[in-house]
């Protein structure tokens, strides 16, 4: 496998790029207007020049300026609590990874490679559509169809938990002081919206975070 990797800079996507780094050839990371833009990418920044990995930033600035969400810098105040409960869907970036797969497909056939991971995970279906498995599925497929070399897009962690990838990411002594996951953007994790209160319970009894709350 020659693969690039949609590379936020968060837990799951850093684990996935610590379990993969000899066959990643490529991490994309992508700004495009959301509030924690700038503590991401400065964390792919950092863990992909520890890996020796290729880091490449590409600016999706017309999802920041015309679609709507509460992480989008300038948008309704980000929701705090559970992602089972309602008012979590305001966090949701329409059709955001099937934006970013299209690009990152694009960037890996240029660059002769032959997948795209991402890292979606269980935790994800509940209010994200472009998360769940028949998704990726279709989008895969579309990829493989639409690309000279047939590439597909895998993911690894779509049928396993956030606490499962944060103990995969334990055995592979993963670096999470060096991730980001607040969707409020502040340099220190807020602690109480929706991906912090996850981000807790994955890495309970190993975290290195500091919260605000």
């Amino acid at each position: 496998m020659k693969a690039a990797i949609i590379y936020s800079g968060g837990m799951d996507s850093t684990v996935l790029l610590y379990k993969y780094k000899d066959d990643i050839k490529l991490a994309i990371t992508f700004s495009y207007g959301a509030r924690q833009d700038e503590e991401q990418i400065a964390c792919a920044k950092w863990n992909c020049e520890k890996l020796g990995i290729e880091h490449v930033i590409i600016p999706l600035g017309f999802i920041g300026q015309y679609f709507n969400s509460s992480i989008l810098k300038g948008g309704e105040d980000v929701p705090h609590g559970r992602y089972d409960e309602d008012n979590m869907k305001s966090t949701v970036v329409p059709f955001r990874n099937g934006i970013m797969l299209a690009v990152a497909v694009g960037m890996a056939e240029s660059r002769e490679l032959d997948t795209v991971l991402i890292a979606n995970h269980s935790g994800d279906h509940t209010i994200y559509p472009d998360c769940r498995p028949e998704f990726i599925d279709a989008i895969s497929g579309a990829a493989k169809a639409g690309t000279f070399v047939g590439i597909t897009i895998e993911s690894p962690f779509c049928n396993i938990s956030k606490r499962d990838i944060a103990l995969i990411g334990k055995e592979l002594d993963v670096p999470f002081e060096h991730t980001y996951s607040c969707y409020e953007g502040s340099h220190e994790h807020c602690g109480e919206c929706g991906t912090c209160v996850e981000r807790k319970e994955a890495l309970e009894g190993f975290d290195p975070t500091t919260y605000i709350k």
